[in-house]
């Protein structure tokens, strides 16, 4: 199986294969009401530029196996990325029946040649432990910022 650039009709699975992820790290508190902003939200950024998934059908056809979704960022400049475009890679989830068949990395060896034609330079991501050899062996390495979170009431 190959990687194939997602379009809006995957849009559907996304979000299936984005649970099996979520699901997988087990969150303190689970709902469902992310699902159809998330739907609504790839339906309509998948065509955009600054967005793009990469998918593996299932040998069967019976949906995806596998994804790798990244978005564009858009900051000021800075020393090794003067025109400010950082890449973030997220959603990347494979069914547990279709591991260690290589599907996440061609997901995110097209997702990578994607950011490259975009012309950009940073891509940051968020490792699992058990995801951690494959983005090392995609060139990764650890940086020394420890990530910080606010959450706003609305």
């Amino acid at each position: 199986m190959i990687a194939r650039p997602a379009t809006p009709d995957d849009a559907d699975e996304l979000v299936r294969l984005r649970a099996v992820l979520l699901t997988s790290m087990n969150p303190p508190i689970w709902d469902d009401a992310w699902r159809t902003p998330s739907h609504e939200a790839l339906t309509t950024r998948l065509s955009s530029p600054t967005l793009a998934a990469f998918v593996v059908d299932r040998p069967d056809g019976t949906g995806l196996a596998a994804c790798a979704v990244g978005t564009i960022e858009h900051r000021l400049g800075a020393p090794g990325d003067p025109e400010g475009r950082s890449g973030y890679v997220f959603s990347v989830a494979t069914d547990p029946d279709m591991r260690r068949r290589g599907f996440s990395r061609q997901c995110m060896t097209a997702l990578l040649e994607w950011f490259r034609a975009q012309g950009v330079r940073k891509i940051d991501l968020r490792a699992s432990a058990e995801a951690e050899p494959l983005y090392r062996s995609l060139g990764f390495t650890r940086t020394p910022d420890p990530a910080m979170r606010l959450r706003l009431n609305p």
